[in-house]
């Protein structure tokens, strides 16, 4: 089955992801988001008490299976997800998938009003204007954020995602054995996430970011709609490999050190000199982070920024948020896209849950949309 472009709506009733693959009927997809250092799975269910979470594993993938967002060992990621399916027991066939880094673009624009049809019509030619990418080699996506009759102009959300990615991307799902329906863009996952973990507040401004391995992502929220996202090309990797130079140890070994120890008490244990090198790519990262927002600001009519929700693998790193926090002088806490679901206690602990709950925020996003 080829890729066919339908706009689709949120359960939330806000944007989110593009790419449709089938029409709707009702039910949570498994969420499956396929990172450049591991591949995570969320499964969730709507009761009478709210949203249940059923599944959520991970498996950690080869270095390199994934490079700037291009699928390079597509095999590597099939025997993953194919062994979270397995291990977990599940047995819904349909998913969701998101694409995000370099092979997307987020732009917020401004255009002349016009209805939703001439919208369609026209999004082609008018997206030749920003699209780095020859727009045959594209999906292209777009959503009417805000209407101004009075000074006759719109606001648009346009998005572009490579087809050679969105198309790898379905293939490994395919291979293992499950069917892509939806195709959705990180950055919206994570606002959907934020929507049904902490709700909307009229007139607030928040900022989530999410440091994967190879990159961070900065999604500003405004009014509960992305206005303002940017990728930055420094993230968790970086981490593990100054501790490697700078250590004079194996990837290996630095990855473990930049992950910590527990001792006796169950606290996160981290060498002094780990620390220190932390702390110096926790501050580089910082120092980018703020760039962005001072960027956002300079351009914004709302440029006071409520907190900041941190998220990623390397989001538990305790000099990131400091960092960033300082940095930034807004208050920066983990995200937790698990604080108001309900699960069963015979399969999962609170101590877990939270544990893994700054990584989840893509997964769990994904995981609300419905088929």
């Amino acid at each position: 089955m080829t890729l066919r472009f339908a706009p689709v709506k949120s359960i939330l009733g806000h944007m989110v992801g593009f790419w449709s693959l089938e029409m709707a009927k009702g039910k949570n997809l498994l969420g499956i988001d396929i990172g450049a250092s591991s591949i995570k799975a969320c499964l969730l269910k709507e009761t009478k008490r709210g949203l249940q979470l059923q599944s959520f594993d991970q498996v950690e993938i080869p270095a390199e299976a994934i490079v700037e967002g291009a699928v390079m060992n597509s095999g590597a990621l099939v025997d993953a997800v194919r062994e979270i399916v397995l291990r977990n027991k599940i047995k819904i066939k349909e998913c969701a998938l998101a694409v995000a880094g370099y092979s997307v673009i987020i732009k917020k624009i401004t255009l002349p009003l016009m209805t939703r049809e001439e919208l369609d019509e026209s999004i082609q030619w008018e997206a030749e204007q920003y699209i780095p990418f020859d727009i045959n080699d594209v999906y292209l996506a777009v959503e009417i954020l805000a209407s101004r009759s009075a000074q006759g102009q719109m606001d648009v959300l346009l998005v572009a995602a490579k087809k050679e990615t969105v198309n790898d991307y379905t293939a490994v799902a395919r291979d293992a054995g499950l069917e892509p329906v939806v195709m959705d863009v990180q950055a919206c996952c994570l606002q959907n996430m934020y929507e049904a973990s902490y709700g909307i507040e009229e007139g607030k401004t928040v900022v989530l970011i999410d440091v994967g391995a190879a990159v961070t992502n900065i999604n500003v929220l405004s009014d509960g709609v992305t206005t303002f996202t940017r990728d930055i090309a420094m993230a968790g990797n970086l981490f593990t490999e100054e501790i490697q130079r700078q250590l004079g140890i194996t990837y290996e070994e630095a990855e473990a050190y930049k992950r910590g120890g527990v001792d006796d008490a169950g606290e996160l244990v981290i060498p002094e000199e780990v620390e220190r090198v932390c702390e110096q790519v926790a501050e580089a990262i910082a120092g980018e982070v703020q760039r962005s927002l001072d960027f956002y600001a300079a351009t914004a009519s709302d440029s006071f920024f409520a907190a900041i929700y941190l998220g990623g693998g390397s989001a538990r790193i305790p000099a990131l948020g400091i960092m960033i926090q300082n940095a930034c002088g807004v208050p920066v806490e983990l995200i937790n896209p698990f604080q108001n679901i309900q699960y069963d206690a015979k399969t999962f602990t609170a101590e877990y849950l939270e544990q893994i709950a700054p990584s989840a925020g893509v997964a769990f996003g994904l995981a609300l949309r419905k088929n």
